[in-house]
């Protein structure tokens, strides 16, 4: 049984059987925004964007202090490795202690590890050192979207009535899957302004200070008293072996999948861009997808309940595989925003449908855990393709990197299929 599952059992409607719940009227009860506080929306989104620099900006500075582009490259890797390796003891941290104890202490840590790569780039240590510091930033990096996404689901499933919980539920990812697009959109843009106007250590002195005062002011806010630490209690928090149930694996190689493809559509991108003579502007052309993808993550919240997540995933899914099936083919920069366009459309109902699928198996008391780790799957893949992808486009071409994309998707669909089946076979719903 889920953690949705139980608390719904009395008075919820049951997907799987359909029985009758009690009805209550449209305007019942507390508004989302009134049960979490209004404060904690926009603190939650701006604590995303340190994350959402850190990569970037360590390249930038890497590359401008050491005079490497290779250095640069291995150092954003390291910053990769470190949250894979660090990122799911995070979550397990967060669920047997707390959020506001564990973001606090790893928030202040990571703006100690910012600060230091920002004076060991230009200092005279070796470069193993830099290599080090990137590896502590990944380590120490605050896991704020799948705390966000933890905490509100805590907040519906306790403060709000049962009838409008899925409803709620489903807007919810979609906005969180949103916020996520936001950040990884704008976030690169500013690493680049303020590089370009300041000096290149100004983008991770700038994470730094974002994150000492939002993610502190995240992990004080009050909604992190909703989400009740288990202590490590047997009947507060499931067993280990529940995260290794095949109806959350599933989801979770999603995740994977939607990582390499985010990674392997914007690298061979940069190769296509930089073939074409304008390789600076690769961020900026993939921006369009990720504008098109946060536009219908927000738009997915009002699906209606019938369109079951399980047949999001497969449609959408379908159509990421159609839109990046047409990359090998494209030849202008016209042709490659349409494709881009499109695979906008299918990118972010599928990113919602994913987490909100992580939000109902995760098992009791195991939430920011299953969170963590399916953020981490997407980090996983994103640093993985990046790398893969950059060497088939140095070293073969454009046109055969540009295939890259199509068998993340096929992965991602993979899934999909798999998860139908399941849902089919074993009553899991949704």
């Amino acid at each position: 049984m889920t953690t949705l599952d139980s608390d719904r059992r009395n008075g919820s409607q049951d997907q799987s059987s359909g029985r009758d719940v009690p009805a209550f009227p449209p305007d019942d009860g507390p508004t989302l925004v009134r049960a979490a506080g209004p404060s904690f929306f926009p603190i939650a989104l701006i604590a995303r964007f340190p994350y959402a620099m850190m990569v970037v900006g360590v390249l930038t500075l890497v590359v401008s202090a050491r005079g490497s582009l290779g250095l640069g490259g291995l150092t954003s890797a390291m910053v990769g490795l470190g949250t894979a390796l660090c990122a799911p003891l995070v979550g397990a941290a967060a669920d047997r202690w707390g959020q506001r104890l564990v973001v606090l202490v790893v928030g202040l840590a990571s703006t100690v590890t910012l600060l230091a790569m920002a004076w060991v780039a230009y200092s005279p240590l070796p470069d193993w050192a830099v290599l080090v510091a990137a590896l502590l930033i990944g380590a120490t990096t605050p896991q704020i979207p799948p705390m966000s996404r933890t905490r509100l689901v805590a907040i519906i499933l306790r403060r709000l009535p049962a009838a409008r919980q899925n409803r709620i539920l489903s807007r919810t990812m979609a906005y969180e899957s949103a916020a996520d697009e936001v950040t990884f959109v704008f976030g690169p843009m500013i690493v680049g302004l303020l590089a370009a106007l300041v000096s290149p250590a100004a983008p991770v002195v700038g994470a730094a200070l974002l994150t000492l005062v939002f993610v502190t002011s995240f992990a004080l806010h009050r909604s992190a008293k909703e989400v009740r630490p288990s202590g490590g209690e047997p009947e507060l928090v499931a067993p280990v072996r529940e995260l290794f149930r095949g109806s959350l694996l599933t989801v979770l190689v999603g995740a994977l999948g939607i990582g390499l493809f985010f990674g392997s559509v914007l690298t061979s991108l940069t190769s296509f861009m930089t073939d074409a003579g304008h390789g600076e502007s690769a961020g900026l052309v993939y921006g369009v997808m990720g504008i098109g993808s946060a536009a219908f993550a927000l738009g997915a919240g009002l699906f209606p309940e019938r369109f079951s997540l399980r047949a999001r995933w497969l449609i959408f899914a379908g159509l990421m595989l159609v839109g990046t099936a047409m990359l090998p083919s494209v030849t202008g920069l016209g042709g490659m925003l349409a494709v881009l366009g499109l695979l906008g459309i299918g990118l972010g109902p599928t990113l919602v449908t994913v987490f909100s699928l992580v939000s109902a198996r995760s098992p009791r008391g195991r939430a920011a855990t299953a969170m963590t780790v399916a953020t981490t799957g997407i980090v996983v893949g994103q640093s993985s393709a990046s790398a893969l992808v950059g060497q088939i486009g140095e070293h073969v071409g454009t046109s055969t990197a540009l295939f890259a994309p199509l068998l993340a998707a096929a992965v991602v669909l993979g899934a999909a299929m798999v998860n139908w089946r399941m849902a089919a076979t074993e009553s899991i719903g949704r």
